[in-house]
């Protein structure tokens, strides 16, 4: 049993890596604010406005493509101060930026530090947190990404409004930034959290598991032990130890049976739950809404809305993830996601508008929050082997940044060609695609440490625990 200052510092480093998730949800969802008045104050086209957007997403496959590889080579911690670093950076130089051209450059770094962060912080968590925790743990990057995004929508409707309120009323520094070019403010408000990530990483230990893979076997022990107690500690290095002598994978290794079918597995799962629609719902949110009669002004205000009942639903996910396991809770989130955005689409299709169309979006934003969303991080931290861990992850979350540039490059096309109500439709089929696929392939990893799970996959005994 725990002692409270193990679970303390177990709290703590995980609350410190988390930081990563609230700074991707920050820095991705703060440009809602962002677009219209840098699209007007520079005069951008359609194609620069689609430039400035989507060149974020560069940064993050840029990030993700060297962050893996970087992490199994010098640790998960340093990476993780590459990606604070990144943030803070760009946070200052956006914010300061006078030219469209310094604009992009700034953006694709931020975008950069999201790419390292989505791949970094749930491998470090993963590998940090005890076998029965770590489910919910991991879950909780998940939830710090939910809180980053409210963080960004609330810090924007605020700012907005304040600007509105002042401008014109005073000169200086803070009201050019706060007032008179308030979306300047609006990423500049990052500043606090990447700082505070960057200080905090001081007192972070290094992944114990990565430590034991180097040969670091002292400095692995005094962290397990601050972890799991004496005995629980020696225990885990021992099984950590038993595994760790493999060597160095990269790609080509990841293609070789057995990996090659868990990559699958999970690189299907990943892209499944983004072409549930997510992004676009989240997005496009206030649009679909307009066109249903619900809202007709301040989307800033629905935007805080849909991000409250995105991070409250994420609970879920932590307090039942470790107790129902990772496959029960995928088989529900994805058949009922389904279910809801199939009504959605006859709410379309029958225009039945107001509350009932509202309703039926946040039903899917509680099914997707306790299963789609969250699970495909833990997952692919758990299934593979320690040693090719870090790459194989990048792989996935490149897989889902290529999903969401898919979904959002399809969305208003589908929208306008297919219609509304049947672009819902297509989401709701991908959410059963997803329901078959888990039934099928995705087995339970619930209360195994990494090291059971590794040794269950390469002598095959956890075939026997797949439910088809």
């Amino acid at each position: 049993m725990q002692t409270k200052p193990v679970k303390h510092f177990i709290s703590l480093i995980t609350l410190i890596a988390a930081l990563g998730g609230f700074l991707f949800g920050f820095d991705m969802a703060v440009v809602s604010g962002i677009i219209e008045p840098v699209r007007a104050q520079y005069g951008l086209s359609a194609a620069e406005e689609g430039l400035f957007v989507s060149f974020a997403l560069v940064g993050c496959i840029i990030g993700v493509a060297f962050s893996g590889y970087l992490s199994d080579k010098i640790g998960r911690k340093k990476v993780l101060f590459v990606a604070a670093s990144l943030f803070l950076a760009s946070a200052i130089g956006f914010s300061l930026s006078g030219t469209y051209t310094v604009l992009i450059i700034f953006r694709i770094l931020a975008g950069v530090g999201v790419g390292v962060a989505s791949n970094v912080s749930p491998l470090y968590i993963s590998e940090i947190a005890p076998a029965a925790k770590r489910g919910g743990l991991v879950t909780f990057y998940q939830l710090a990404i939910t809180i980053g995004v409210l963080a960004a929508y609330i810090s924007n409707l605020f700012l907005q409004r304040y600007a509105v309120a002042h401008a014109g009323t005073g000169t200086g520094l803070i009201h050019w930034m706060f007032a008179e070019e308030v979306w300047r403010g609006m990423f500049f408000m990052s500043i606090i959290p990447a700082s505070l990530f960057c200080l905090l990483l001081v007192i972070v230990p290094e992944s114990p598991r990565w430590l034991a893979k180097n040969g670091r076997n002292e400095e692995a022990l005094d962290i397990l032990v601050k972890i799991s107690g004496e005995e629980g500690g020696r225990s885990e290095l021992e099984a950590i130890r038993e595994v760790a002598d493999q060597k160095s994978g990269g790609v080509k290794e990841l293609m070789k049976f057995p990996l090659r079918g868990l990559l699958v597995m999970t690189m299907v799962l990943t892209a499944l739950s983004q072409f549930s629609g997510i992004n676009g719902v989240i997005f496009y949110g206030p649009t679909i809404l307009k066109s249903a009669g619900i809202v007709t002004s301040d989307a800033l205000l629905y935007q805080v809305m849909l991000g409250t009942a995105s991070m409250l639903f994420t609970l879920i996910a932590i307090w039942k993830v470790d107790t129902w396991g990772r496959r029960s809770l995928y088989l529900i989130g994805s058949f009922w996601a389904a279910v809801a955005l199939a009504l959605t689409g006859i709410c379309f299709m029958y225009n039945v508008n107001g509350w009932g169309m509202l309703f039926c979006i946040i039903l899917f934003l509680l099914f997707f929050a306790f299963s789609l969303g969250p699970l495909k991080f833990v997952i692919a931290t758990e299934v593979f082997p320690m040693h090719i861990r870090g790459t194989a992850l990048s792989i996935c979350i490149m897989t889902m940044w290529v999903s969401d540039w898919i979904v959002n490059l399809l969305f208003p096309i589908m929208r306008d060609g297919l219609g509304i109500a049947n672009t819902f439709f297509v989401f709701s089929f991908f959410c059963v695609c997803s329901f078959v696929y888990a039934k099928m392939k995705l087995f339970e990893t619930k209360g195994k440490r990494l090291e059971e799970i590794e040794q269950l996959l390469s002598s095959g005994g956890i075939k026997s625990e797949v439910q088809v």
